[in-house]
């Protein structure tokens, strides 16, 4: 069963993807946060970081978001220039900026845009294509409108997150309904969604034995070292997993110590680090959020890591 990386905006970032493949590994590939078209042109923040030198440890997939054909070819042309023969295409975000826009989970509904897609994508025949997508922007039953189009697609695979843009992040996944979509979709899919443990992915994965995979974002994010427990079928005691969380820490907070300008910038960058993470003690989630000089911080820090 592969295991891949899922991509969120401002948090698997090339830094993260560096050290966490050089610390952790088990994964098979990261999927990079989503390039899109800004200004009629790709967005050079994304752009810098598919092009980043820390990529070279891991297998990258870059990935896409776009509202119309048109803007898939300018995203495709541009990471085949490159030298990328594998893409990744976006109908999965939530985010009402992106749905609101066509983008994303708001893509799923548009039957006369996935036949303008199709068309354009047999114009890349050297290039491997795959879809990340969720049941539909509103309702769980939209990609069913959709589904013989995403059958003729030639696609690697489909990584379904069963829910809805509405959802957001919230509420229980339509499992049902993944049944259904696994039962009709000829590709090979990819189960993406709340799995946090060992134990979810077990269920999940003896719940869909075909599975070509399964993708991890948040859980990842909230135990780093999930998919190296996974690949290794074994579990890492809680101090196994604070020393390697303390270590992934420190590599980003030097990193980030000497591309930053000022205290500010680096703090509110390595805030985020904490967001996911269940820390064993809640003071020191409060002390780091409170926290508005560096000083303040790394006194947060001395309780996690004297534990």
């Amino acid at each position: 069963m592969k295991l891949f990386a899922a991509p969120l905006q401002g948090y698997t970032d090339a830094p993260f993807r560096h050290w966490h493949a050089a610390l952790y590994g088990g994964v098979d590939a990261y999927y990079a946060p989503f390039l899109r078209v800004e200004k009629q042109a790709p967005a050079s923040k994304a752009l810098r970081d598919i092009t980043s030198p820390l990529n070279a440890n891991h297998t990258l997939v870059p990935q896409i978001i776009f509202n119309s054909a048109d803007e898939f070819r300018l995203l495709v042309d541009t990471l085949t220039g490159l030298g990328y023969r594998r893409v990744d295409l976006n109908m999965g975000c939530p985010f009402p900026p992106q749905v609101h826009r066509g983008r994303g989970a708001g893509y799923v509904a548009r039957p006369n845009a996935w036949r303008s897609l199709l068309d354009a994508m047999t114009h890349y025949p050297d290039v491997s294509f795959s879809i990340k997508m969720r049941l539909g922007a509103e309702q769980p039953d939209e990609w069913l409108m959709v589904a013989p189009m995403l059958n003729d697609m030639p696609l690697t695979s489909v990584t379904l997150h069963p829910r809805t843009a509405r959802q957001q992040y919230r509420g229980d996944l339509y499992l049902d309904m993944a049944d259904r979509f696994i039962d009709t979709v000829r590709h090979p899919v990819v189960f993406n969604g709340e799995i946090t443990t060992p134990a979810q992915y077990e269920a999940i994965v003896t719940r869909y034995p075909s599975l070509d995979g399964v993708m991890i974002g948040r859980g990842l994010l909230g135990r780093p070292s999930l998919c190296a427990e996974i690949a290794a079928g074994r579990e890492w005691s809680s101090e196994q997993q604070r020393l390697k969380l303390i270590e992934l820490h420190d590599h980003l907070f030097e990193h980030y110590s000497g591309i930053l300008c000022g205290d500010t910038q680096l703090l509110g960058r390595m805030k985020t680090f904490w967001d996911y993470l269940p820390l064993p003690d809640k003071r020191v989630t409060k002390q780091i959020a409170k926290s508005r000089t560096l000083a303040a911080y790394h006194a947060a820090l001395l309780n996690f890591r004297a534990m």
